[in-house]
């Protein structure tokens, strides 16, 4: 135990202060919610607080783990994500909500496969990497085979449909490949290439047109596709400096969609005002920054790569969700680490924070 606690204590500090505030907001937000359709007010709150318990489990075996497993299982990780990912495309095995199919049935809970990919690309990505560390600038074996993968990664969340999931494989590719020493020409030619695609694919589906042209001019549609993004607007603007108090937001009344998921912290807004929303804000930058402290402290190359990967995972998906409900990016589904409710995402995102805290042990 006293081995386990040598970890990054601020990093531990800031996890913990999140998973408290996470935990106080879903039951806030998803009271009234939960109460109506399933007759208790706690039913999400239960079941977030069942994964949370397995999560931090997942946590303390992540932080003891040595990085060598990873490294040893990271293609067969890999080749077990992308068969998950198959898998929510076959009708039958795949469910679907929403208009999506993004999950798995299991006994007892709903697994999201796109949540464990993310995880298992960085696993690919790291050991990939520091073994072609003297061949990364070399385009055809430094650069496109990690391409390859991560763009038929990147196909099969297409086919989901999850594009908020796609922008963030993309972008953790390339700040891993920047890092990793990969020719900028490269890069900046791969993503000029695929620009074309890119606007291919968020101008066919009409629905993510309608969102472009929304966060362009929200109230061009304030009913139709603005809706969301100007009440998410309307929960800040509320909210002020301190908040309406906790439990006292009225967007969460059937205004603002997925209040618990993609749009809580437009309600932390909103309940814990501005102060609220900006402590939120710097817990997150302890993780990244001691994260990517962290990163420039290692020496080994897959544990570097594995360090810096986890950070960004973790940063990216946050800063998008909160850029997203403040009206900063089109809108797109997408979970805030540790706070919004999902049973996958809080128990992948747990065992990221816990490879981070074991590669911290005694470094930091």
């Amino acid at each position: 135990m006293r081995d386990w606690l040598a970890v990054d204590k601020w990093m531990l500090l800031a996890l913990a202060a999140l998973l408290a505030i996470g935990m106080t907001m879903v039951l806030s937000t998803s009271y009234l919610y939960s109460q109506e359709r399933y007759g208790d007010g706690t039913y999400f709150f239960r079941k977030q607080l069942i994964a949370m318990g397995a999560g931090i489990i997942a946590l303390i075996a992540c932080s003891i783990v040595p990085s060598t497993f990873y490294r040893r299982f990271a293609y067969p990780l890999l080749a077990v994500s992308f068969v998950g990912l198959a898998l929510v495309l076959i009708p039958g095995i795949g469910v679907s909500r929403g208009g999506a199919r993004r999950w798995l049935m299991l006994p007892g809970f709903a697994f999201q496969p796109s949540e464990f990919a993310k995880l298992a690309l960085v696993f690919y990505l790291a050991h990939s990497m520091a073994k072609k560390e003297q061949l990364i600038r070399t385009f055809s074996i430094g650069v496109l085979p990690h391409l390859i993968i991560s763009g038929a990664f990147a196909l099969m969340l297409l086919l989901e449909p999850d594009f908020g999931g796609v922008l963030i494989l993309t972008m953790l590719l390339y700040f891993m490949l920047f890092v990793g020493g990969a020719r900028m020409h490269h890069l900046l030619a791969t993503a000029l290439m695929a620009l074309p695609l890119l606007i291919y694919v968020m101008t066919k589906a009409e629905y993510r047109l309608r969102r472009l042209m929304s966060f362009l001019d929200p109230w061009s549609d304030a009913s139709g596709s603005g809706f969301h993004v100007i009440q998410s607007l309307i929960a800040f603007g509320s909210g002020q400096m301190w908040g309406r108090g906790l439990g006292e937001s009225r967007q969460k009344l059937f205004y603002l969609p997925e209040a618990h998921t993609d749009f809580v912290y437009s309600v932390i807004g909103e309940e814990l005002g501005l102060l609220g929303a900006l402590v939120v804000l710097a817990l997150f930058g302890v993780i990244i920054v001691r994260g990517l402290q962290l990163t420039a402290r290692i020496e080994e190359p897959f544990d570097q790569y594995l360090a810096f990967g986890m950070t960004v995972l973790l940063g990216l998906q946050a800063l998008i969700h909160m850029g997203v409900v403040m009206g900063l990016m089109p809108t797109k589904g997408l979970v805030l680490p540790f706070i919004s409710y999902g049973g996958s995402a809080m128990v992948i995102n747990l065992m990221e924070a816990g490879i981070l805290l074991g590669l911290s042990r005694r470094r930091l």
